[in-house]
């Protein structure tokens, strides 16, 4: 029998509603492949256990990443200067990977295990991305050393192209977070029948709206100014999980400001760093407007096409333009606090003036079918293992 092993080697649940739904279709729907499931920590089994249909938990076989006491202590102390505990599991539980047919991840650490293994043996290395941003991180060249790449659409695949990534290693299969997420549902977070918006800021140093002006932006809303609207401050689950942030990419290094009390206390803002609906599409869909930066939730949020205001206090957006950045189409860019209130009083005709922008984007972003993305992806996987073993 074969195996395909799905790889959730992260701390944090932001990555695994794009891989899990693959994960439990495999397994459901081809019997003939062991799927393995090799998991972080007993919270991250949890969350991939809650995105799994009846059944599906029953027909995976679970394995835990986990570390020798003292290795686990030494490693958890270091990586707030790198994900050396990520890395120290990939290095432990090689023998699982290498003792596999397929290996399938949503990040790109795994290749550190592909690169110490025989090639004439070695698994093949599949890349299910988790998002569908725009940021050159996300074409890093080391993601021409997957042996498959499992995209959304088809801008996704145009951009891997573009970046030296072989068209014959790209599959387009859809985007398998959607599934059991009910795209029109509008939960609502205060019950006042004020107009929500959601503030969902990335935590790189450079592109992020944050770190020059996300708290003045909260006390804006705190405000009398602001009391017109409501504000649900859910940003990228790392933003809070370092105090410094450094980008490898811009060689950048900045601590993190830290939430002002005005909005940790009017009854107008919500703010969540680290709580479960940062991961389901709850304040994306439950949010009247994005207000945001260089976050692939961005393309979350317009699956439903409303208004959009892009922060870019420091011009790093703006300077790379459109053809670099294409979501910088879908809203306004605005560079100050005061631009960004003059610009939320007239949201709704800012939505219109987007709109068709807004739906063209993400045609090109999401390939929808009536075929689940997850059973698109698993059936793409199982080929894929078929002409390895040739």
């Amino acid at each position: 029998m074969s195996r395909a092993v799905f790889l959730f080697n992260h701390d944090a649940a932001h990555q695994v509603a794009h891989l899990a739904p693959v994960a439990g279709a495999m397994a459901r729907l081809h019997p003939e492949v062991e799927t393995v499931i090799a998991y972080a920590s007993d919270a991250i089994r949890a969350r991939v256990e809650e995105l799994l249909r009846p059944g599906d938990a029953e027909r995976i076989v679970w394995r835990e990443l986990s570390l020798p006491p003292v290795a686990g202590a030494v490693s958890s102390l270091l990586d707030k200067i790198a994900p050396v505990t990520r890395l120290a599991r990939l290095r432990v539980h090689q023998p699982l990977f290498a003792a596999s047919d397929a290996v399938i991840s949503t990040e790109r650490t795994c290749l550190r295990v592909k690169k110490r293994l025989d090639p004439r043996t070695a698994p093949i290395f599949i890349r299910v991305p988790h998002g569908t941003g725009d940021r050159s991180v996300t074409f890093h060249p080391d993601h021409r050393q997957f042996d498959l790449s499992l995209v959304a659409g088809p801008k996704m695949k145009e951009q891997l192209v573009a970046n030296g990534v072989d068209a014959a290693k790209i599959e387009v299969t859809g985007y398998s977070k959607f599934e059991g997420v009910d795209v029109d549902a509008r939960p609502d977070f205060f019950g006042n029948g004020r107009p929500t918006f959601v503030y969902n800021p990335h935590f790189d140093p450079h592109l992020s709206s944050w770190y020059d002006a996300g708290p003045d932006l909260l006390r804006w809303f705190a405000s009398d100014w602001g009391q017109a609207y409501n504000l649900v401050f859910a940003p990228h689950v790392m933003l809070f999980r370092k105090s410094m942030h450094i980008s490898p990419e811009y060689k950048v290094g900045r601590m993190r400001p830290e939430i002002p009390e005005e909005a940790l206390a009017a009854s107008n803002v919500l703010v969540d760093v680290d709580g479960p609906r940062l991961f389901d599409m709850s304040y994306m869909l439950g949010a009247d407007g994005y207000i945001g930066d260089a976050s692939s939730q961005l393309y979350e949020f317009l699956v439903r096409p409303r208004p959009v205001f892009l922060l870019d206090p420091n011009g790093a957006l703006g300077s790379q333009g459109e053809e670099t950045l294409p979501f910088l189409r879908t809203g306004e860019r605005v560079e100050s606090i005061p631009a960004l209130a003059a610009a939320l009083a007239d949201w709704e005709k800012s939505g219109r003036k987007y709109r068709h922008e807004q739906e063209q984007l993400i045609a090109h972003t999401f390939a929808l079918s009536d075929t689940p993305a997850s059973e698109r992806a698993a059936n793409a996987i199982t080929e894929a293992i078929a002409r390895r073993r040739g």
